[in-house]
């Protein structure tokens, strides 16, 4: 079973993107020397995501404690709110299973009666004639 990281990186004082040329180099290379299996990079308008995959969670474990991999997330451009460490792959990058398609909403499924407008037709009373006939 495969046991991925994610690193998503936020743009900040300065582009993530920089930050990745900076440090991406390093953490590449510490996955590969510490098991990992494969690795993808993802550039986004707000910054970059690193997922890796390890064989086991140990040698996950044992990549995410190695001091070069704290020193490049210790170097972000934004360190209070522009990081998210987590175990698995990233929210974008999709499941293996494919998503069930959802039930139309309710209100979808059909149009509103319009109510019909009742018309009441009738003849008019006869009115007293306004000349009188002189005979």
């Amino acid at each position: 079973m495969d046991h991925w990281l994610t690193i998503e990186v936020f743009d900040g004082e300065h582009s993530a993107s920089q930050w990745r040329l900076a440090q991406g180099d390093a953490l590449t290379e510490a996955a590969l020397t510490n098991g990992a299996e494969q690795w993808v990079w993802h550039e986004h308008r707000w910054g970059v995501v690193l997922e890796i995959e390890f064989a086991t969670e140990e040698r996950r474990d044992a990549f995410r404690a190695l001091p070069v991999v704290t020193a490049a997330l210790d170097a972000v451009p934004d360190p209070a709110r522009g990081l998210l460490v987590y175990p698995g792959r990233g929210g974008g990058s999709g499941s293996r299973m494919p998503r069930k398609p959802r039930p139309l909403p309710m209100a979808g499924a059909g149009a509103v009666p319009v109510p019909v407008e009742s018309v009441r037709m009738g003849l008019a009373e006869a009115l007293p004639p306004m000349f009188s006939e002189v005979g």
